[in-house]
């Protein structure tokens, strides 16, 4: 008689998913998909179609949670510069981000290239959005809105969540005022 090979049943976890739409088309992907190295977790940017409005955004997400629905662990989350949008235009993106637990809203003041800089340097004495991407380019030399993960360690992104903690203090409950990044909330939870 034959032996009957027993297939594993239900061991294998799943990963935890991080759904991610953002305002930008390359460099945030970039950066988050870094993340998908970790064991545990995955993180899906939404490809995008070039529109970069708050309100682009957050239809993208919209559309895909239509199609895909959340496991109980999983996350999704805005990715916004606050750079030229108005208030009024963000709004809508942290009303969304708070009418459910699983999701979430991260915004860089001025741009997502702030974010970046806080794995180099404390980010501060800074007198123009223009003398951002400077500071960054001296960092990674030829950043042209593509970065090199392989130029970025846990060590740095652990460096920059503490410094974006130090400057939302005390923690803004929208989006930073004035320089800060909030993307850090979004990074803990992948790292977690």
């Amino acid at each position: 008689m034959a032996k009957r090979f027993k297939r594993p049943i239900g061991n294998k976890p799943h990963k935890k998913l991080f759904i991610i739409s953002t305002e930008g088309t390359k460099t945030e992907p970039e950066y988050f998909q870094h993340f998908n190295s970790e064991a545990v977790i995955q993180v899906k940017p939404l490809k995008g179609d070039n529109k970069t409005s708050p309100k682009a955004v957050l239809q993208r997400m919209e559309r895909h949670l239509k199609n895909e629905c959340l496991r109980k662990s999983d996350e999704a989350w805005l990715v916004i510069d606050k750079d030229e949008w108005t208030d009024d235009q963000l709004l809508d993106l942290h009303t969304w981000s708070k009418n459910n637990k699983k999701y979430g809203l991260a915004v860089s003041n001025p741009k997502f290239e702030y974010w970046l800089l806080l794995h180099f340097e404390e980010g501060t004495k800074i007198k123009s959005i223009t003398e951002v991407t400077e500071r960054l380019k001296r960092k990674i030399p030829n950043y042209e809105k593509s970065i090199n993960m392989k130029k970025i360690n846990r060590a740095m992104i652990d460096k920059a969540i503490e410094r974006a903690k130090k400057i939302d203090t005390p923690k803004c409950e929208k989006w930073p005022a004035t320089w800060g990044s909030t993307v850090y909330r979004l990074v803990e939870k992948i790292l977690d």
